[in-house]
């Protein structure tokens, strides 16, 4: 039946509304910088299936994994009003441990009858420490033990009553429970108010008519995606990057994608029309940087939405044509006790790359080069002398966006499966007892060509009392790669300044004491150039009729 697209307009920018005011109450009402300044939260809203009809403008690493999450909480138990579930399991959905994912029902019938829930909603944020060996949670581990507290799906609130024991057993367990606890009370009030927000509409509209558009947002969406596939030009694309190293080892780290696109069947395609496919990477490690499941489907729904309409509903009808494959075992779909920390940070910007250098090979004109290709993950953790407490400062440093195919990229930005903010000097140096000595772009980071790659960041920081720092980055021993002719850009650096100002270089991956006084400096690495740099009178690089 033919919906009327006016409606079908309307519930899609009510849905995303929703999404959007979720994250502006946890934004609002956290407590720690790192996601009320960098934002480092993600919230959606689901039909009674557990598919997501809407998501914020948020993060894209949360966001396409989020689904997992949901299906983990559905099926623990059956969830009643006032129920709310916690977990952060990579292995149930989740992404890695700080990242804790609350999922609540929402009923909008007064007496349900047995039924379930009319909707879910979800909000998804990382909290700057969940205990384990390091403070932030974020280190070269072995095993997802050392890394933090595992929460499967448990109920944080029941029949709108916090859960105290369940509370008590997380936070003795963090360096920074105070902190912890707000946090989780922000994301609470998220999801409180994307479900008195889905009350509202459907009081407005009509359960029926609210639930109805939401089943036509995901077929609307999967049409979108079978229209673009569709003009794709059908084939086999093979692409292949390395990670420099799983921060154990100095073996560098292959990730491999074959991406198959079967074309349409029938006037109407049904069934899967494209495949990726990532057999052929290596090995799961022994660092920490494998990817679950969750984290390589959550970049495959990230690049393949990026190549649609702004205006395309992100719900889980995208993926219907795809079809994701990820050997168990490997890299990209490790298995228990696997170290995962750095697969969610930075193991998924390599995803994304590989996939996207497969993508470029069908259709060049509409793929950037290389951007960063690192969250460059730095954490800082010791006592705070002016309240004598333990503090955890943890945040991703901005890099140079790839160049385009008709611009030049962005410098000193975040990329692909990040959408953070880089904290600003004055609340990170307010919030903690540190110092920014340097905060600035990186000129010439970026690589050349006829569009060029975007510049890095410099980040120094100064420690004001003894501190252990933690860095997990990539991209050290190779720069993000040019496309079209494009050159590469440069590849980040780290080191420590000594108080007798000695310098240390670092590794990308690795665990350092400072003293007061000592600073640790970040170079994040430029973004890729798009194309040959023109000389005078010379053609465009790239002809395309694609449209």
């Amino acid at each position: 039946m033919r919906r009327d697209p006016i409606e079908l307009e309307i519930f899609k920018n009510i849905y995303h509304s929703i999404a959007e005011e979720m994250g502006a109450a946890l934004r609002r009402t956290a407590f720690s910088p790192n996601i009320k300044e960098r934002r480092d939260y993600s919230c959606a809203i689901f039909d009674s299936r557990g598919n997501v009809i809407a998501m914020g403008d948020h993060m894209p690493v949360h966001l396409g994994s989020m689904p997992m999450s949901v299906r983990a909480a559905i099926e623990s138990a059956p969830l009643k009003p006032g129920d709310v579930v916690m977990l952060n399991d990579p292995f149930r959905g989740g992404t890695h441990l700080p990242d804790i994912t609350l999922v609540a029902p929402v009923y909008v019938r007064r007496h349900p009858r047995g039924q379930g829930p009319d909707f879910y909603v979800a909000s998804r944020a990382h909290h700057a420490d969940v205990g384990g060996t390091y403070p932030g949670s974020m280190g070269l581990c072995c095993e997802i033990y050392q890394e933090g507290l595992r929460i499967p799906p448990v109920r944080i609130m029941r029949s709108g009553a916090v859960e105290r024991d369940v509370l008590a057993l997380l936070l003795s367990n963090v360096r920074t429970p105070n902190e912890r606890e707000g946090d989780l009370g922000a994301q609470i009030a998220a999801c409180h108010t994307g479900a008195e927000r889905l009350r509202e509409v459907c009081a407005r509209y009509g359960l029926e008519r609210a639930r109805s558009a939401s089943r036509a947002l995901l077929d609307y969406s999967e049409r979108m995606m079978r229209a673009f596939l569709a003009r794709v030009p059908k084939g086999t694309y093979r692409a292949e990057d390395f990670m420099d190293s799983d921060g154990i080892s100095d073996r560098p780290v292959k990730i491999v994608v074959t991406v198959k696109f079967e074309g349409q069947r029938g006037r109407i395609a049904r069934g899967h029309t494209v495949t990726v496919d990532f057999a052929g990477s290596d090995s799961q490690v022994e660092g920490s940087i494998n990817a679950v499941e969750a984290i390589t489907y959550s970049a495959c729904f990230y690049v393949f939405r990026c190549l649609l309409e702004e205006d395309v509903p992100a719900t889980s009808g995208l993926m219907r044509p795809v079809l994701v494959l990820a050997p168990p075992g490997t890299v990209v779909n490790a298995r228990p006790p696997a170290a995962v920390a750095g697969g969610n940070v930075e193991t998924s910007q390599r995803i994304v790359d590989v996939l996207l250098r497969a993508l470029a090979q069908a259709i060049p004109e509409r793929i950037p080069a290389a951007a960063s290709g690192t969250m460059n993950n730095l954490t800082i953790g010791g006592m705070d002398p002016r309240t004598g407490e333990p503090f955890a400062y943890y945040e991703t440093i901005a890099g140079g966006m790839g160049g385009r195919p008709t611009k030049p990229g962005i410098s000193g930005v975040h990329t692909h499966m990040t959408n953070s903010l880089n904290t600003p000097a004055e609340a990170l140096e307010y919030s903690y007892p540190l110092r920014v000595r340097q905060y600035s772009l990186r000129p010439g980071s970026g690589g050349d060509g006829r569009y060029r790659g975007g510049d890095g960041i410099v980040r120094e920081i100064e420690v004001l009392t003894n501190a252990e720092v933690t860095l997990l980055s990539d991209r050290r021993q190779r720069g993000p790669w040019g496309l079209s002719g494009g050159e590469d850009g440069l590849s980040g650096n780290a080191s420590v300044i000594r108080r007798d100002v000695s310098v240390e270089k670092l590794p990308g991956k690795s665990n350092v004491r400072l003293h007061p006084g000592e600073r640790i400096r970040i170079e994040s690495p430029g973004g890729g150039g798009w194309g040959r740099k023109q000389t005078s009178g010379s053609k465009p690089v790239l002809e395309s009729n694609f449209s």
